[in-house]
């Protein structure tokens, strides 16, 4: 093998090497922010499922008092709704 070959061998090695850890680099990269994006994801689905939660909440307490409360008071609150929708 003659000293250019050898040169150019080298190189080519390098050059190899070089593709290798960027491509490397790339796919770690790429990783991190598909993950990040699940993260996020994941946190967006949390906090509406929390608000959901929240408001089923407050649908069950309201159902209760109803169903425990005198039929007299249960209308009353409902003619108080039904005069504050009409202004």
């Amino acid at each position: 093998m003659s000293f250019m070959s050898a040169i150019v061998l080298i190189a080519v090695i390098l050059c190899v090497t070089v593709l290798a850890m960027q491509s490397a680099e790339n796919r770690k990269e790429r990783r991190l922010t598909d993950e990040g994006e699940r993260r996020q994801e994941i946190e967006r689905e949390r906090d509406e499922a929390q608000a959901e939660l929240a408001d089923l909440r407050e649908r069950v307490k309201v159902l209760e008092r109803i169903a425990t409360d005198p039929a007299r008071r249960t209308a009353e609150e409902i003619e108080s709704l039904r005069d504050e929708q009409d202004r």
